[in-house]
């Protein structure tokens, strides 16, 4: 019965599930990883950035590092991972989902919780180029979700990965949609949705046919971004649609190589539907560790090594 205890107990002020949030997201700084960018051409002729981190030894294990929404992989979340794996032996390709490297991506879709056609062929990619025997995923809230979708649904997954940790994930997405549409989290709904606005405004120029500016102004929420946005632009019905068929929750009983959840109780983007109990309880590869601390993607930790950075690399380590 896979539902790990936890131990993480931060300092008094780090108890605070909105506290831990804004600080890591908005505080917290991660000096002296070096990465070098490689670009990879995608099968419908977009493409995706990757920032590449070595660790100082010869290794023959990576691991994919996957950004949350709006995010990149100069964020400190992702940063902090790709430094803590290095120094443990692990080399680290964080991915720029489509539109998130600082250039817009080419085509009118961009990326989304479900994109696990583009983890496919980052994958693939490190397969063919790369001489790894083993690879582990990590990612962060949409990441994680996103790669716990790919594990879930592919029938076959190469013999080389081993492993995978899904931080702060909402794996609801109807759940973690209304979650944010509350008044608790106005602040980082709004901020989500300034950032998604300007990106959209990029698009209506290069694809006016596509969308139009009244389309735009009538989007106030993010489920309004994803009726008139994500849902149109990757195949979906509509938000409910596309919250419906890429929330991972309905994959996590496929899941055959050891993965990790972590989610923290206090973290006010999960609706109760984000903590997968039955699944975890069910499948022996699934594991589940909810914190009473954490916030979103809010893991403090002692010197400038966040909890989730920790576990992850303890917990791929051990496989």
């Amino acid at each position: 019965m896979p539902l790990v205890p936890s131990n993480y107990k931060p300092p008094f002020p780090f108890r605070n599930g909105h506290f831990s949030t804004i600080y890591s997201g908005v505080f917290r700084k991660v000096h002296g990883l070096v990465q070098k960018r490689e670009r990879i051409e995608l099968a419908d002729g977009d493409f995706l950035d990757l920032d590449w981190s070595e660790s100082k030894s010869n290794t023959n294990k990576v691991v994919i590092l996957i950004h949350g929404l709006e995010g990149n992989a100069q964020r400190h979340y992702i940063t902090g991972s790709a430094k803590r794996f290095n120094q443990n032996g692990f080399d680290a390709c964080a991915i720029n989902l489509r539109g998130c490297s600082g250039e817009q991506n080419r085509l009118y879709r961009t990326y989304h919780s479900g994109a696990s056609d583009d983890l496919i062929e980052v994958i693939q990619h490190v397969l063919k180029t790369k001489f790894y025997e083993s690879i582990f995923l990590m990612g962060y809230s949409l990441g994680g979700n996103l790669l716990l979708k790919y594990l879930g649904e592919v029938n076959k997954i190469p013999p080389q990965l081993k492993g995978a940790v899904g931080v702060s994930v909402p794996c609801s997405l109807k759940s973690a949609s209304d979650e944010l549409l509350k008044s608790k989290n106005a602040i980082y709904s709004q901020r989500f949705k300034k950032h998604l606005l300007a990106k959209l405004h990029e698009k209506k120029q290069l694809f006016p046919q596509k969308i139009s500016e009244t389309d735009i102004k009538s989007i106030t929420t993010l489920k309004d971004f994803d009726d008139v946005y994500t849902s149109k632009a990757h195949g979906f019905v509509d938000a409910l649609d596309y919250y419906e068929k890429c929330s991972c929750q309905q994959f996590l009983p496929n899941i055959k190589i050891p993965s990790l959840i972590l989610n923290a109780k206090n973290d006010s983007f999960l609706g109760e539907a984000c903590y997968p109990y039955k699944e975890a309880l069910e499948n022996s590869h699934l594991f589940l560790e909810v914190p009473d601390f954490g916030g979103h993607v809010g893991f403090w930790g002692r010197k400038n090594i966040s909890y989730a950075e920790k576990r992850g690399v303890e917990f791929l380590n051990s496989l």
